[in-house]
């Protein structure tokens, strides 16, 4: 199982979080249509909390998978395995591996309810297993780690009810992957085409295709700007998405937050170290005399923080330079003063250093 968990990713996007998993058979991340919507490009993140950027190779929003290639990704050794006639039964155990809600790596187990439970045309595996909002995408597997679905969705108006798309449906979709080319390309979710090019209907069997399944959403102009300071850093932007204006990337071993707070501020903060068990008057001392600015140390949940806050009107004001300058200096200071807790007053990193 510990093997199988490395082979499982967080997908990180301008809109949100999910999970997706790698196949070796394919050389391809396994997740759902929703969880890249509107997205060609997107970062996977390992259990090392390495970043990768990801092209979106293949959609299909009628069955809810898509397929996505990161060439740099350092291939696992081992994979959930797809190649097996196992059927999925009721009463069945089963494992649901992935990232709710963004959070680490998280394991959940329940019970097959139903292999086979129709809902608007289609089946899929019902179980009580917990679901919860990021784990779209991820696999759901028995206990000799072959994947019986992908987690699809779970009813916001019901407890212990959770769905996955099933495996045979799956395997009808991966027949397309010998056929793909490294462009976007829609699955007609009638005839099963494959469409490389925009057009609002398939030209194989003439169904009316939405030409906006073939659009990126557009960033809003607040994030190209907290963007442009992401790029001072050499970082491509898109390995630093979150979610909707969020931003968590690490900068050396310090990991940077930045994100909107109450609808008028942007905060970029940095959780540097732990408070250490001694010297703690020194430790004070140096955050109350430090000078940082106009980056501010302070101290919360036995953590130590260095923050920076702006109203977003002072965005489009003429201290934008010098904002986007400050923004980016956050992050190369919290890397060097996470390391200066270390040696100077024996704190530790925090669990989310890098």
């Amino acid at each position: 199982m510990n093997n199988i968990e490395s082979s499982v990713f967080k997908i990180n996007t301008a809109n949100g979080t999910g999970t997706g998993f790698y196949s070796n058979e394919n050389d391809i991340i396994i997740t759902n249509y929703h969880v890249v919507a509107g997205c060609h490009t997107v970062s996977v993140e390992g259990k090392d909390k390495n970043r990768y950027l990801t092209h979106v190779l293949y959609v299909n929003p009628g069955k809810d998978i898509a397929f996505l290639r990161a060439n740099d990704l350092p291939k696992p050794i081992d994979t959930v395995l797809i190649d097996h006639q196992t059927e999925s039964r009721s009463r069945d155990k089963v494992i649901v591996l992935g990232y709710p809600y963004g959070m680490p790596f998280t394991v959940t187990e329940g019970i097959v309810s139903n292999p086979r439970q129709s809902i608007g045309g289609s089946y899929f595996i019902q179980t009580d297993a917990a679901i919860n909002p990021g784990n779209s995408g991820g696999p759901v597997i028995n206990e000799k780690g072959e994947l019986m679905g992908i987690v699809t969705s779970k009813f916001s108006d019901a407890d212990n009810m959770g769905f996955a798309i099933p495996l045979e449906t799956l395997k009808e979709e991966l027949q397309v992957v010998a056929d793909l080319s490294e462009v976007f390309t829609l699955g007609c979710s009638n005839c099963g085409g494959l469409i490389e090019e925009k057009t609002d209907y398939c030209p194989n069997c003439g169904t009316n295709i939405d030409e906006k399944l073939f659009e990126e959403i557009a960033l809003s102009d607040f994030s190209l700007k907290v963007e442009e300071a992401i790029s001072k850093l050499d970082i491509n932007p898109v390995l630093a998405r979150s979610g909707r204006e969020r931003w968590y990337f690490h900068q050396g071993s310090a990991e940077i937050r930045m994100f909107v707070y109450d609808n008028n501020y942007l905060f970029a903060t940095s959780p540097l170290n732990d408070l250490p068990r001694k010297n703690l008057a020194e430790v004070y001392k140096y955050i109350l005399t430090a000078d940082t600015e106009p980056h501010r140390l302070s101290i919360s949940d036995n953590q130590i923080y260095l923050s920076y806050r702006i109203h977003i009107s002072d965005l489009y004001s003429g201290q934008t330079n010098e904002i986007l300058e400050n923004l980016a200096q956050l992050a190369i200071k919290a890397d060097a003063l996470d390391n200066t807790f270390v040696t100077n007053f024996g704190a530790e990193m925090t669990h989310y250093s890098k």
